[in-house]
């Protein structure tokens, strides 16, 4: 598990008409402070790698679909590493991406999915480094 980075359970309350799918509470540890929300399609099979945010800390939830997120830290002195996460209605988390990690993503739903970024800052060009799929070697085939 890369330092700083968070995983939390989320609640989701089944009702006569559907569910209710919390995402983000105030209370909770990865809150930050609000800047933006957005939502994001992903579809089946589509990879978007690599991502640095300088300032922003991410609270990403998945309500529907499924999503891979990897994360490469190579912050400091420690050795660098990696972290993988699936997350979808069956594994119904919300993970919290603090400044400086890298990030990508792969849909593994069939059609689309569904990501919620729940963000502490407004987008701001200048405050994110992208870069290309092979910057960070990573099998993205599993």
């Amino acid at each position: 598990m890369i330092e700083d980075v968070l995983i939390t359970p989320l609640d989701i309350i089944k009702t006569s008409g559907g569910k209710v799918m919390h995402a983000m509470k105030k209370s909770h540890s990865g809150y930050m402070g609000f800047g933006e929300a957005y939502f994001s399609q992903v579809a089946e099979g589509t990879v978007r790698a690599w991502k640095r945010h300088k300032n922003m800390t991410l609270n990403l939830v998945v309500p529907l679909g499924k999503i891979k997120f990897v994360l490469f830290d190579n912050r400091g002195e420690a050795k660098a590493q990696f972290q993988e996460i699936v997350l979808s209605e069956s594994n119904y988390v919300r993970l919290t991406i603090p400044p400086g990690i890298w990030f990508g993503f792969q849909g593994l739903a069939i059609g689309k999915s569904m990501l919620l970024n729940i963000a502490n800052v407004e987008h701001d060009p200048h405050e994110v480094e992208n870069k290309g799929i092979e910057y960070i070697e990573f099998n993205w085939g599993d």
